[in-house]
């Protein structure tokens, strides 16, 4: 029993250690590539503007964007992430008690009440 236990959470333990050591380890090298050398330490002005497709950029490089781009981004994230939760469930629907019926009923609930209270607030439409 208790070595399942450390089997189980040895695991957890290595997948961690791994997702810290992978990043820190490149920003490491990437680090230590531009001290030995192997990395340009001070590119020219034409490294350092902007690149768009070749085409020369109109502007200066931070342009700043209406916010409903970024509501519309995530409230599209949300409906996906709803999207991923339904499946797997939907999937297993027949197998599933009462209880799991009623839990998903709950979350779709509180994500229409979301929904509605975005519609409510006039945050889906594209005012100009």
């Amino acid at each position: 029993m208790l070595e399942d236990y450390f089997r189980q959470y040895g695991l957890i333990a290595i997948f961690a250690a791994i997702a810290v050591l992978v990043p820190t380890g490149m920003l490491m090298m990437s680090y230590m590539a531009g001290k030995v050398g192997l990395r340009p330490s001070n590119p020219t002005p034409v490294k350092l503007e902007a690149y768009e497709c070749g085409v020369e950029t109109i502007g200066g490089r931070w342009n700043q964007f209406n916010f409903r781009y970024y509501m519309f981004a995530i409230l599209f994230v949300i409906f996906d992430v709803e999207v991923v939760f339904l499946y797997p469930w939907a999937t297993k629907f027949l197998k599933l008690e009462l209880f799991a019926l009623i839990e998903m009923a709950v979350f779709v609930a509180i994500l229409l009440v979301g929904w509605a209270y975005a519609w409510r607030k006039r945050d889906l439409e594209w005012r100009s």
